[in-house]
């Protein structure tokens, strides 16, 4: 019964073996073929790809360069027409006609003044003069007049797509032409002679609507913004993908290529499909071959599996009697290869086997022995643990470690340091076996390149079998001397720093045990838990003396705190006191600010004698008045957000010059701005002040009329200052008081600010007379203004002198 069973196992395993080698080697052959023609499959895949890519590529770039080159010279066509020499609107309309009729993709043209406003509009169906409809914010108008040149974004209307080209005129102010661009003629490029049999090409505009299209490709005027590789270009950064879908949710093969200066992006595409059907035929080829792979591994894996099924029975037989413990029997196995291999390797091992089960009865006494020894130095390690731990003095913890330590190790010495960290040393605390009284270097240890803090860094055991051979430091002369020759340095470390190091010392060479050197760390770990402790309970004893002195000094302080508050009640009332007056200074200071400079306000409020200088009395001052050049036209013509923008940056460039020269701002109603000096406070060189903040302010607001200027908006800021005896003084109510002056120079001051040109600082003869040293400037024609009956005379101010001229500047 037992051996019809044995028979049924082995005729199941040899069946398992034959199943397993046949199935290995269709397998592997299987792969293989399999690997291969993957590779050859993705090479193909790639390189088809790649040329295709790279040809439609190549379609899309010179699409774009063609359609780039036909707005160009479109653009060099329309730039005729704004020749100077056509000065006239019916010159214009002249040249307008002309290009209509030779330009058959140009489909209107409008003229627009330098104000923004059309002039004439021209097509071949129409025609419009003098319009006046607003284009001053078009975005094909401003562009022009900023760049020369502007392309508007393209837009379609009866489902056709336009563009239009503004140009800017020569001269000053001149206008810009616009032109409306028919963009059918796009679809000249498109064609499919150009794109090609299988492939497929369309334009893009900014937004992703379809401008022009080959025959098979999407229809113009197509929003594709949401297929991914128009999406991937139109993205902030964007680059070309080559894999996309068409409007059917096809796969399909594509190329960009960008028109940066329009905004647009040609396509060339293909549909993956019918570009990779090549593919499909490799791989029907590699199907049959994988086919006629497997038919012959199976056949070979057959023959093979069949001849190993002989010596792998006899092996399995003999490892089962090996098993059983007949170490006696030997496999016999002849195929010179592997097989024959193993069995020695078994017949081997059975012989060591029988050597082996003879000695283990030696072994395992020896292993016992070993294991007792290891439990007595437990024990010992055990006792030197109590004794340590039982004192907390330190004083009596370290000649404790170093005894214990001299018994453990059976060593000749043991020297014992202590670490400072202050001063970096390891300074020698106590010692067995060696003088402890002995002079040397070895009693205070630099930790710098010493064997003692490279065992503290690397918190591990250091060990020398020969000091007398090795490098020079400060133990080896004493310890040498002193007739030792191997050390044992364990450091005495914590997660709290370093304590210290054990320095073990025999007297004959060689290494030290790894069983004696793991049991030091651990007694190490257990002195330094000691140690630890000792220092904990001194430092507690000496806190506490140090608290009940502490507590001696808090009560005196304690007392010395009551009078402190008695003296600082007395001091709060003076405080009170004080603060008052000071609320009633500040209040007086910003009274005085709101029309003073800074310090001349510090300077009125700092003493009650100067409050009197508001006062209505009469004084020569020197007046300047500016105000800015074609506001009223900028305000109706500007939204008021952006006219209050302008006048916030005008004011405050004027405010800091004010404060700068210690002038009085008077008032300000919108853009005109009246400043005082030499009122309220006398300054001996008031009218030089002026002179010399009006010369600063024309310079900054100067850069502010460009900077307003490339925003669209043209300004311009004059200025006119007259000096003169007016009457001074504080006039309002008492919720609103204001510094005001009043007589013939502030009309004279203003009027002449009126006769100032845009960059112009007019000045009376006398305030020219007064500054003539310091200044270059010319005479003006005596001028006749409003309020006054007689000629004025004046002069304008050019320059502060030893400051180079605009000219100079610009070169």
């Amino acid at each position: 019964m037992n051996g019809a069973t044995d028979k049924g196992k082995n005729w199941f395993l040899r069946g398992g073996l034959f199943a397993k080698y046949v199935l290995a080697l269709v397998g592997l052959v299987v792969f293989v073929l399999a690997v291969n023609g993957a590779l050859e499959t993705w090479i193909s895949y790639r390189g088809i790809r790649s040329t295709l890519t790279d040809a439609m590529s190549e379609k899309a770039d010179a699409t774009a360069k063609r359609i780039e080159q036909s707005i160009a010279d479109l653009e060099r066509q329309i730039s005729w027409v704004t020749r100077a020499s056509s000065n006239t609107i019916e010159l214009r309309r002249a040249d307008y006609a002309q290009l209509l009729g030779q330009v058959p993709a140009v489909n209107q043209l409008t003229l627009i003044n330098g104000q923004g406003r059309e002039v004439l509009r021209l097509s071949r169906q129409t025609y419009t003069v003098n319009s006046n409809a607003d284009f001053s914010r078009d975005l094909r108008f401003t562009e022009a007049i900023e760049r020369g040149t502007a392309y508007a974004p393209a837009y379609f209307r009866d489902e056709r797509p336009y563009m239009s080209i503004g140009e800017q005129h020569s001269g000053f102010n001149a206008g810009v032409t616009v032109a409306e661009i028919d963009l059918r003629f796009l679809g000249d490029y498109f064609g499919d002679s150009q794109v090609g049999r299988t492939a497929y090409a369309y334009l893009v505009d900014a937004k992703g609507r379809v401008l022009a299209s080959s025959s098979k490709g999407p229809e113009v005027g197509k929003d594709l913004a949401a297929l991914p590789q128009v999406a991937a270009v139109l993205s902030p950064n964007g680059r070309p993908i080559t894999s996309g879908k068409d409007v059917d949710g096809n796969a399909v093969l594509t190329t960009a290529t960008s028109a940066p200066d329009l905004g647009w992006h040609v396509f060339v595409e293909q549909p993956t499909a019918q570009a990779l059907s090549p593919i499909r035929d490799q791989l029907v080829r590699i199907a049959l071959l994988i086919a006629l792979g497997l038919v012959v591994a199976i056949i070979a894996g057959t023959i093979l599996a069949r001849r190993m099924l002989v010596p792998i029975t006899a092996l399995r037989t003999g490892a089962r009697r090996l098993g059983a413990g007949d170490f006696g029997h030997r496999i016999e196995v002849k195929t010179a290869d592997e097989l024959e291999e193993l069995a020695g390797q078994f017949n081997s091992m059975a012989s060591q086997l029988a050597e082996t089960y003879s000695g283990l009865e030696g072994k395992v006494k020896e292993r016992t022995r070993d294991l007792a020894q290891s439990i007595n130095e437990l024990k010992v390690l055990e006792e030197v643990g109590r004794a340590v731990a039982s004192s907390l003095d330190l004083n009596a913890v370290l000649p404790t470690v170093a005894a214990r330590a001299l018994e453990i190790t059976h060593a000749d010495a043991v020297l014992i340091y202590g670490y400072d960290a202050a001063q970096r040393t390891f300074n020698l605390t106590q010692s067995i076996g060696i003088d402890a009284d002995a002079e040397g270097h070895h009693r205070a240890i630099d930790a710098a390149n010493s064997p003692l803090a490279e065992a503290a860094t690397n918190g591990e055991p250091l060990t020398f079998s020969d000091l007398a051979a090795s490098a020079d430091h400060p133990l080896r002369d004493v310890v040498v001397g002193a007739g030792f020759h191997s050390v044992l340095v364990v450091p005495l470390v914590d997660q709290q720093g370093v304590l210290g190091s054990l320095v073990v010392l025999r007297k004959a060479t060689g290494d030290f045990p790894a069983s004696l050197i793991g049991l030091m760390k651990t007694f190490a770990h257990q002195a330094v838990l000691a140690m630890r402790n000792a220092r904990l309970f001194t430092e507690v004893d000496q806190k506490s003396h140090a608290l009940e002195q502490a507590n001696a000094t808090v009560r005196e302080q304690a007392d010395k705190l009551r009078q402190q508050t008695e003296e600082l009640t007395d001091w709060n009332k003076s405080l009170e006191a004080r603060v008052e007056t000071q609320l009633t200074e500040i209040e007086r200071i910003r009274k005085l600010e709101r029309f003073l400079a800074p310090q001349v306000a510090q300077l009125i409020a700092s003493s009650d004698g100067h409050e009197g200088l508001l006062d209505s009395h009469r004084r020569e001052v020197t007046v300047v008045f500016c105000d800015l050049r074609g506001f009223t036209a900028f305000t109706e013509a500007t939204e008021p957000e952006e006219a209050m923008n302008v006048l916030r940056e005008y004011h405050a460039a004027l405010g800091k010059l004010i404060f700068k020269y210690e002038g009085t701002l008077d008032r300000y109603a919108g853009d005109g701005v009246m400043i005082l000096f030499n009122a309220p406070i006398q300054l001996a060189d008031h009218t030089l002040r002026a002179v010399k903040m009006a010369v600063e302010m024309r310079d900054t607001i100067g850069a502010l009329t460009e900077k307003w200027r490339n925003r669209g908006h043209s300004l311009g800021f004059g200025m006119g200052i007259a000096l003169g005896y007016a009457t001074l003084g504080q006039v309002g109510f008492e919720q609103r008081l204001e510094y005001a002056a009043i007589g013939s120079v502030t009309n004279l001051a203003s009027r002449l600010c009126g006769e100032a040109k845009a960059g112009q600082i007019v000045v009376s003869r006398r305030v020219y007379g007064m500054v003539e040293p310091h200044v270059e400037g010319r005479a003006i024609d005596d001028l006749v203004l409003k309020g006054f009956n007689h000629p004025i005379l004046a002069a304008e101010i050019l320059r502060w002198k030893g400051e180079p001229s605009a000219e100079a500047a610009a070169e």
